[in-house]
Parts: C-alpha cells; sequence; structure tokens
C-alpha cells in the first residue's frame, strides 16, 4: 500500500529488531513508541502502526488491547478466540456500531521532533457470526453497511482501498510526498 512513495520498506524482524512494548492506551502513543523503539535500534527512518476494534457498547474497548481481547475471557490469544469472545461479550446487545481504526506514524530518526501520523478508520457494525474467508482478526465479524458484506467477504483489491489500514495508508502516502520528498 505504500509502494508508490519509492521508499523501500524493510521489516523490522529481517532487521533482528524485537518487539516494542506497546504500554500506552491509545493508538498513536503505541504507534510512536514503536517507530521511536525501531529507529533507535535500527539508525533507519521507521515506520509502525497500532491498531484495534472499538465498540460503541463496550465505551471503545477493546481499542489498544485488540489483539489481546480473548485472553480477558480465559480464551488463548488468537483471532478466532477474540471472534468468539466478542460475539459472546455482545449476546443480547442492539447497539452493534463498531469502529477499526489503524494510526500509522512515520519518523524521520528516533527524536524526529515532527512525527508523521495517518489514521484510518471504518465503522460498520459486528455482524451476529462470522462470515467470510478472506482476512485476518475481526474481518468476519465487521459488517459495512456500505458494501453489504463483512471485510472477509470482500476482495482484497477492495478491502485494502477502503479499510482502516487502506485509509492510514493512503493518509500517510500523502503526508511522506508532501512533507519528506
Amino acid at each position: 500500500m505504500l509502494g508508490s512513495t519509492g521508499l523501500q520498506l524493510v521489516r523490522q524482524s529481517e532487521l533482528a529488531i524485537p518487539e516494542a512494548e506497546e504500554p500506552h492506551r491509545t493508538f498513536v502513543e503505541n504507534a510512536l513508541a514503536k517507530a521511536r523503539h525501531a529507529a533507535r535500534l535500527s539508525g533507519l527512518p521507521a515506520l509502525a502502526d497500532d491498531a484495534g476494534l472499538c465498540v460503541y457498547a463496550f465505551g471503545g474497548l477493546p481499542g489498544v488491547d485488540t489483539a489481546f481481547y480473548a485472553t480477558q475471557f480465559g480464551y488463548a490469544k488468537g483471532d478466532d478466540n477474540n471472534v468468539s469472545a466478542l460475539l459472546e461479550q455482545m449476546q443480547g446487545i442492539n447497539n452493534r456500531r463498531a469502529a477499526l481504526v489503524s494510526t500509522l506514524v512515520a519518523l524521520r530518526s528516533a527524536d524526529d521532533p515532527e512525527p508523521l501520523i495517518a489514521v484510518g478508520r471504518v465503522v460498520g457494525e459486528i455482524a451476529r457470526e462470522p462470515v467470510g474467508t478472506n482476512g485476518f482478526g475481526f474481518d468476519p465479524v465487521m459488517y459495512i453497511p456500505a458494501f453489504g458484506q463483512t471485510f472477509a467477504q470482500l476482495p482484497t483489491e477492495v478491502k485494502n482501498q477502503h479499510s482502516h489500514r487502506g485509509q492510514a495508508a493512503q493518509a500517510m502516502v500523502n503526508l511522506i510526498r508532501e512533507r519528506w520528498l
């Protein structure tokens, strides 16, 4: 999704950089911590994200704890368990509005005082059961009214263009072109 910038992206795992701590309660703070961690250990510019599901009926939770949602209810960490736990917790709840949020942060160096921050957000509804096989995370239960389908039912190219990650990536491409290139 960032290929049009002409920048070469390298995964931190390819540079033997361990995962960063994510101690913060907001997506932007965690993404910034991850980007600073990667830039500090690599000596290179860095791009990091933090993303999650914000359920209106739960006051925005699980939010930054999305990846570990199922563990709060006795399940092992994992996408399928997260979906199961969410559907169990939403039984009897009629307000099924939710948003998938992706926050990207880019830094020129670990001490960059002006990080680039791009956010993508898609509002939908939590389906009553998983539908579709294309995707991961909460995609099978994130129903998008504009498409009449869950994210897991959409073709990859459509999902990438309209998803929270796709929106954040496009916004980041625009910021990089405007401010860095």
